[in-house]
């Protein structure tokens, strides 16, 4: 099945859902209050998404494990995702608003699907000998919907209006429907047969004891404990660094509008540095290229706090370089350290933890960018040396000394 199942398939629907979801978010901003006539309707909408987001990964991520055809449950997924951002759209100023936030709040479940709930079935889909550098491929996808999505966004809501972009992001959406209903099953061997006289274990777990299992699974392996906190929290200074792109492009570079081209420029640079990552022979420990991003990450603010346009825009390339490979290496962790019947889970645990992360930042930023923007751009570099502190402060493993080993590598 797997054979059957090209890479290309997987990347290709990854990338359209995750251009959708990227592009979702701007064109809600955009849209709310288009169609209510409320400047904070849109923010309100994105809002709910991003909080229901946080909440409902774990579950999702045990309901993946315990599905025989997790690729269907991820397309079904998907379809409820489309059909509420659908809901949203077709409600808004025709239904009292409270009741369009609960729609997205009931969307925003289903956002890990997008993220770490696709990323789990990759070992499914790529041969161990090729899963380093499916991994990069499979990060850059992130890359190219945050480079596309907003500026997609922004082009649709301009020429035929923001309900129009809504519905490009849900179309977007629909097409990766295919690419996950045929995602490959994972492979269901027979259970031993107990000796005469043994007690037959239950039948199952309760979904409560599998969510407990995951967590463990991710508290208790060193490595996968260590690459998570690092990771969430420096998504706390990316939301953080974010959220001062807009007035930098303000105040260094004379236009807000410029600002938004700061997050393209970083977008961009993270897909080049995640194409030059796929391409090597041998690429780097995973818990290496974790830590060197994360570094790197904590120069990149405080060269914009300098406010020399020279140095922001080595700050944008900087950033990118640093989280296009970061976020790789994260992949590359995870499924490396994994349990394989707890897959899902991880992933998807992790992809609620890093939203609620960035959500944190942005929304820690706000006012402090309102008040003093370097002082904000100093606390986004302080929320990633953090970062740094916490990967050297929780110790690694021995097992986890050697290096990258796909599952199934021997």
């Amino acid at each position: 099945m797997m054979r059957r199942y090209a890479l290309g398939c997987y990347l290709g629907g990854a990338a359209a859902a995750r251009a959708g979801d990227e592009m979702s978010g701007p064109a809600l901003l955009l849209a709310g209050p288009a169609l209510t006539g409320s400047p904070s309707s849109g923010s309100s909408l994105l809002a709910g998404i991003m909080a229901a987001a946080a909440v409902g990964g774990p579950l999702f991520g045990v309901l993946l494990d315990r599905s025989a055809r997790p690729g269907r449950l991820l397309a079904v997924a998907l379809a409820l995702y489309v059909a509420g951002l659908a809901a949203i759209l077709l409600g808004l100023g025709r239904v009292p608003f409270a009741l369009t936030v609960l729609l997205a709040v009931g969307a925003g479940l289903l956002g890990p699907a997008m993220s770490g709930g696709w990323t789990s079935q990759l070992p499914r889909v790529a041969p161990p000998p090729g899963l380093p550098r499916a991994t990069a491929l499979d990060a850059m996808t992130f890359s190219l919907a945050a480079l596309v999505g907003p500026a997609l966004a922004g082009a649709v809501a301009g020429t035929a209006g923001a309900p129009a972009a809504v519905a490009v992001s849900i179309a977007l959406i629909g097409l990766a429907l295919p690419a996950a209903w045929t995602l490959p099953a994972p492979a269901r061997s027979a259970p031993p047969v107990p000796p005469p006289g043994t007690p037959v274990p239950p039948p199952g777990t309760s979904v409560v004891a599998d969510l407990t299992a995951g967590l463990r699974a991710i508290v208790r392996n060193r490595p996968l404990a260590r690459a998570t906190a690092t990771s969430v929290v420096s998504c706390v200074g990316q939301g953080a660094l974010l959220t001062c792109w807009p007035p930098l492009g303000t105040a260094v570079l004379g236009g807000a509008d410029r600002g938004a081209l700061l997050l393209s420029a970083t977008a961009a640079s993270a897909l080049v540095a995640g194409a030059v990552l796929s391409r090597h022979p041998r690429p780097p420990r995973p818990d290496t290229v974790l830590l060197g991003g994360t570094l790197l990450l904590v120069l990149a603010p405080l060269l914009a706090a300098t406010g020399h346009p020279a140095a922001l825009i080595a700050a944008v390339l900087l950033t990118g370089a640093a989280e296009g490979p970061q976020l790789t290496a994260l992949f590359a962790i995870r499924h490396r350290e994994a349990p394989e019947r707890l897959r899902g889970q991880v992933f998807t645990t992790g992809a609620s933890l890093k939203i609620t992360g960035f959500a944190l930042g942005a929304a820690l930023a706000g006012p402090l960018a309102t008040w003093s923007l370097p002082g904000a751009l100093v606390v986004a570099g302080g929320c990633e040396a953090f970062a740094v502190l916490v990967f050297v402060c929780l110790p690694d493993s021995a097992e986890a000394a050697a290096p990258f080993s796909p599952p199934g590598a021997v």
